[in-house]
C-alpha cells in the first residue's frame, strides 16, 4: 500500500512535469534542453506515477505502449533527415518552412522533428526498462 501523500503529490506533479518536458523540448534548439532531457523528464513523471499507483495504472496513463514509442521515435528522427536528401542536400541538413498562424509567422524545421523523435525514443527506452524490471520484481515476490 502506498502513501496517500505520495499519491497526492504524484497527481499534482505529473502534469507540471509533462508541461516542463514540453518546455525543455521546445527550448532545446537555442539553449540547453531538447529531446533527450525532455524525454527523461516525461519518463521520470511516469516512474513517479507508477511508484504511487502501480505499474498497471502507469501503463494506462501512458495511453500507448513504451515499445510503440521506442519504434516511432527513431523512425521520426530518421524521417527528419529525408527532406534535405530529397532536395539534393546532405542527410540531416536542417530544412525550415514558415507557417502563418494568427498573423504571426512561425518557422518550423526538421530539427524539431528530430528532437521529437529523440524525445519519443528516450521515453520508450526508459519506460520499457523500468516497467520490465518492476514487473519482474513483482513476479518474484
Amino acid at each position: 500500500m502506498t502513501s496517500s501523500i505520495l499519491q497526492t503529490a504524484a497527481r499534482a506533479l505529473m502534469p507540471l512535469l509533462l508541461v516542463f518536458a514540453v518546455f525543455l523540448l521546445l527550448r532545446g534548439h537555442n539553449e540547453p534542453g531538447g529531446g533527450f532531457v525532455g524525454g527523461l523528464v516525461v519518463a521520470s513523471s511516469f516512474v513517479l506515477y507508477s511508484l504511487a499507483f502501480g505499474i498497471d495504472a502507469s501503463r494506462r496513463a501512458l495511453l500507448v505502449s513504451p515499445s510503440t514509442l521506442l519504434g516511432a521515435g527513431p523512425l521520426l528522427a530518421l524521417a527528419s533527415g529525408l527532406p534535405a536528401v530529397l532536395m539534393g542536400q546532405p542527410f540531416l541538413t536542417a530544412r525550415w518552412i514558415e507557417l502563418s498562424v494568427g498573423g504571426t509567422t512561425v518557422a518550423i524545421g526538421t530539427p524539431l522533428a528530430f528532437d521529437i523523435g529523440v524525445f519519443l525514443a528516450v521515453v520508450g527506452v526508459v519506460l520499457t526498462i523500468v516497467f520490465t524490471l518492476a514487473e519482474a520484481s513483482l513476479s518474484e515476490e
